[in-house]
């Protein structure tokens, strides 16, 4: 008769599981010592360190969720636990910065659009990479990345209509009105698109193809190290994980106000470009879901990959740009939507590239090496622009 009992857990397997919760809180405080000590350098890069563990921590929780949920939940959870850490980081820089510095306003919008190349270019782009490697090719729900592709293309068009005001006549009135226009009818939109994903239409979000891989270690019997493992979230009910996850959320927020109040200083001193400043708080918010691609990619689960990248996607310009522009007019901020032409452009044709590489409904790794060399041709000019 074969034993049920866990395996008992070395030293080394203790530090691998839980590294990225010692290294967070580590960090956190770290940060907060060296803010209070007027070490700027040392306090943001702390914060950076302590905002990307806490991250991983947070994804890891949230992907027990996702799996105990099953699609599309899953994904929504994987997301919104991303995203809530991307809103967080660009109150944070709009709220405790100078609000009439233009540096400040256009950080933030870098940051908004950047998250989405980064979603769509650097997840998408490496996890695709990665499994065309593995598998030659992987096959995924074509209506997926269609709906995606639709709802992205349009939201971009919809960013540049403030924009295009701001060279009308009364140019500043109709920008802000435009703004809070467009962000009223992103949200109303993500409504739609929610009641589209969970309810008439889940079906278009499911996958089509079994993984191969798990198909494999079904069939041999063979067990993930995840699942020799006791990893202590595993055995959290859900609420018990929804409410970590919300706890490690409101941790991120203490330590984003330490990297926004020193990061941005850091940055102008550092002759850092907002675009460059940008891309970075993007890849800090959004290095969590690389991992969980990549590892869905691994293990032949492209679906997972399309979900996340595309649904975080979405969710980053129909959500985030709404509740920012709320809580900014809640803080007496005045925030405005005109984004430039190098970020709309690179969100444009991001979303046309994604839409070619995915519409026949199968990947390889050529597609994954596009995605990346449109990035570092986006971070090039982010940096020098």
């Amino acid at each position: 008769m074969q034993s049920t009992d866990k395996p008992s857990s070395s030293p080394a397997e203790f530090l691998t599981a839980y590294w990225d919760i010692f290294a967070g809180l580590i960090f956190a405080v770290l940060a907060f010592l060296f803010h209070k000590s007027s070490m700027p350098y040392l306090s943001t890069l702390c914060a950076a360190i302590s905002i990307g563990a806490l991250s991983v921590t947070i994804s890891e929780v949230a992907e027990i969720l996702a799996e105990r949920l099953g699609e599309p939940y899953g994904s929504f959870v994987l997301t919104f636990s991303a995203v809530a850490v991307e809103i967080l980081l660009l109150f944070m820089i709009l709220s405790g910065g100078d609000h009439a510095d233009p540096q400040t306003l256009e950080t933030v919008k870098s940051g908004i659009i950047s998250a989405v190349i980064v979603d769509m270019n650097v997840l998408l782009g490496l996890a695709v990479f990665v499994g065309g490697l593995a598998f030659k090719e992987q096959e995924h729900n074509e209506d997926t990345s269609s709906t995606y592709t639709t709802i992205l293309f349009v939201s971009a068009l919809a960013l540049l209509v403030p924009s295009v005001l701001q060279f009308s006549s009364d140019s500043a009135e109709k920008l802000t009105q435009a703004s809070i226009i467009i962000s009223i009818m992103l949200a109303i939109f993500y409504v739609f698109i929610y009641i589209f994903q969970t309810k008439t239409h889940s079906h278009f979000f499911k996958s089509t193809a079994r993984s191969r891989i798990l198909r494999m270690k079904r069939k041999s019997g063979e067990e993930s190290d995840e699942e020799n493992y006791d990893y202590i979230f595993d055995r959290f009910p859900n609420i018990a994980n929804l409410i970590v996850i919300f706890a490690l959320i409101l941790v991120v927020g203490f330590v984003a106000e330490i990297f926004a109040s020193d990061g941005m200083p850091v940055f102008k001193e550092m002759g850092i470009s907002t675009g460059l400043a940008g891309l970075i708080i993007a890849i800090i918010s959004v290095t969590p879901e690389i991992f969980t691609a990549v590892k869905a990619a691994k293990n032949d689960q492209i679906q997972r990959v399309i979900n996340i990248a595309m649904g975080a996607s979405t969710v980053s310009i129909l959500l985030t740009v709404p509740i920012l522009m709320a809580l900014a007019y809640m803080n007496g901020i005045h925030f405005t939507l005109d984004f430039n032409s190098l970020q709309i452009g690179a969100l444009i044709f991001t979303v046309i590239l994604a839409w070619k590489t995915t519409d026949n409904g199968e990947t390889n790794y050529i597609e994954g090496i596009s995605h990346l060399m449109l990035f570092f041709c986006f971070a090039v000019i982010a940096a020098l622009y």
